[in-house]
């Protein structure tokens, strides 16, 4: 099969723990074909969707690790499977992306994650569709009711409905301090739509990424840990990954799920839970795949390329 990965820089993938990188590992070992452009690339000509792309050949040094050929443009119906893994943010190149997809999808290309579930699943709103497996939460731009929810659950962690990898979470605890401010800063005077919720202490073991591919779970989640004085257990922001089974609620979780979203083209979800509650739902580029695989001996990547297969068979 020819897979078109849609990526940022490869020059800018960590070579050591890159989820995209060992999905496209175990593609190539299996003895698929692997093409590669970044968002950019993509354009509409001729009445289709084309991508300007290279192949791409990967090598087993850590230095130059990968061989691109000529440019080519390619249809994206021309390709077995279109893997959008550009991570956030989803600005409005990221949807401009999505919406060229989309007509890719129209055409025949078979893209994973679809296009317009990842518009319709934005990764913190998300969770308001499933009430009963999340913290108290409130979603605003207004001051006055943060400091209503403020009063109520004294403890408190406010965050941008587009931030990523830990960046703009602020915890507010029973004094109160700088909370307007927070609310000011963050939510640009009433500009941005801010997410507010409950601080959860269970933090302190860990906010677990539990991986679900193609409808099934994987049976191990990644434990970010804060470290410190730090409350964001995010691995962008220092926290310490540590794989650990998923217990008996979390998998209970994952498994009601999964399906559900997978029927929907959300093929590879990541799901953030925090002592049993469920904290986002994240659909553009999941990570944690070499993480969970080097700690536990489950070979993630593996359990993808063979969902994918299936998927597209």
């Amino acid at each position: 099969m020819d897979f078109l990965f849609i990526a940022d820089p490869l020059e800018s993938f960590k070579v050591k723990k890159d989820s995209t990188l060992a999905m496209m590992r175990v593609a190539q070992e299996a003895g698929h074909r692997l093409w590669f452009c970044q968002s950019r690339n993509l354009l509409w000509k001729q009445n289709l969707v084309f991508s300007d792309c290279q192949t791409l050949i990967l090598k087993p040094s850590s230095t130059a690790w990968f061989e691109l050929g000529q440019t080519e443009s390619r249809a994206l119906n021309s390709f077995s499977g279109v893997l959008m893994r550009t991570d956030p943010p989803f600005d409005i190149e990221y949807l401009n992306s999505t919406w060229l997809l989309s007509a890719a999808v129209r055409q025949g290309a078979k893209v994973f994650n679809e296009p317009s579930a990842v518009r319709d699943h934005s990764e913190k709103l998300s969770i308001t569709e499933f009430p009963e497996l999340i913290p108290p939460t409130l979603v605003t731009r207004e001051l006055s009711a943060v400091e209503n929810f403020h009063r109520q659950h004294q403890d408190i962690v406010i965050k941008p409905l587009d931030g990523m990898g830990g960046m703009g979470v602020f915890r507010v605890g029973l004094d109160g301090l700088n909370l307007a401010s927070i609310v000011e800063t963050l939510g640009e005077n009433g500009a941005r739509t801010l997410m507010v919720q409950r601080f959860l202490p269970e933090i302190a073991q860990g906010d677990k990424r539990v991986l679900l591919i193609g409808g099934e779970v994987v049976p191990f989640s990644l434990a970010r840990i804060p470290q410190g004085s730090e409350i964001r257990g995010n691995l962008a922001a220092g926290g310490k990954g540590v794989a650990m089974p998923l217990t008996a609620d979390e998998m209970k979780i994952a498994q009601m799920l999964a399906p559900k979203l997978n029927q929907r083209g959300l093929f590879l979800v990541g799901l953030d839970l925090i002592g049993g509650y469920l904290t986002e739902i994240n659909v553009t580029s999941p990570t944690c795949f070499v993480e969970i695989t080097d700690q536990s001996g489950f070979d993630v990547p593996q359990f993808w390329l063979k969902a994918l297969e299936r998927a597209l068979s």
